[in-house]
């Protein structure tokens, strides 16, 4: 995948405003927390090499290339969606490029859950790695919770995330299973830093 840097219009506004990486909520989710999730290595893996059992493969030209994904779903990924898309605003922010991570979320998303998709141009490069600055979203941070398997991912905010270990193809994972009760009950909570402070 190309490593070309791009940076969010947050940091680089053309009237000098800052924008939100988000739009405005919408009344559906009013009065809702929001869920930031990752996607490769959290909700699914994907391989340029074929896979077996792959649960859908994605055709993504790159550099004028056709390449072909075998993308895995992580084990409860459906039934996971499902059930934070019923009580959270959720966003999918991913450090891939749209080119890929678009049509991977077109065919995982089948409840049409995911409210909002971030992608690499959103991140902020920050000592070479992707970082997701949750204060650029437009949410109050007090009700904002990242999921990834990446700390560096949300090494500006650590008090708002719910680390989750690496996914490759194990099919007896059941982490993200195991995590719906919590998330569940952090719906409820003032504010989620006070709860995350002490879960890593």
């Amino acid at each position: 995948m190309s490593a070309v840097l791009l940076y969010s219009c947050a940091y680089t506004p053309q009237d000098g405003v800052p924008k939100p990486l988000l739009p405005p909520i919408a009344p559906e989710h009013v009065g809702r927390k929001c869920l930031v999730l990752d996607l490769d290595e959290t909700l699914v893996h994907s391989s340029f090499k074929a896979v077996q059992q792959a649960d859908f493969i994605v055709p993504v030209e790159i550099e004028y290339h056709w390449h072909h994904f075998h993308v895995l779903k992580r084990p409860g990924v459906d039934n996971f969606l499902k059930q934070m898309g019923e009580i959270y605003e959720v966003v999918i922010f991913t450090a891939s490029l749209s080119k890929y991570a678009d049509p991977v979320l077109d065919k995982l998303d089948i409840h049409r859950v995911v409210a909002h998709r971030l992608f690499r141009e959103s991140c902020f490069n920050h000592k070479g790695n992707y970082v997701k600055d949750l204060s650029q979203l437009g949410r109050p941070i007090a009700d904002t919770i990242i999921l990834d398997n990446s700390p560096a991912s949300y090494i500006f905010h650590p008090n708002n995330a719910v680390p989750v270990s690496s996914w490759f193809n194990d099919p007896h994972d059941a982490e993200l299973t195991d995590l719906i009760p919590f998330l569940a009950d952090l719906t409820a909570v003032p504010d989620v830093r006070g709860i995350l402070d002490g879960v890593r």
